[in-house]
């Protein structure tokens, strides 16, 4: 019985497959395939410099030029 429905099946779908341009190019099972590994290099590629922007502690240092000339422009009183 179930060589019956298999066969069925694949008579119905034979002609599915006829209709399919033939000249039509698709990126297919291994472009899904290499599209996933990029999109998870990436991600993990965006984890490792976020840990390590984490470990960064950048203050700057205080400009002089600024400095004097905020002190200048303070009333003197």
């Amino acid at each position: 019985m179930p060589d019956m429905s298999a066969s069925l099946a694949l008579t119905h779908l034979v002609p599915l497959a006829k209709e399919v341009d033939e000249n039509k190019v698709t990126p297919g099972v291994l472009g899904f395939i290499v599209f996933a590994v990029m999109a998870v290099a990436v991600w993990g590629l965006m984890k490792s410099m976020n840990k390590q922007m984490q470990k960064v502690d950048f203050k700057e240092a205080p400009d002089a030029e600024a400095e004097k000339k905020a002190e200048s422009k303070a009333p003197q009183g």
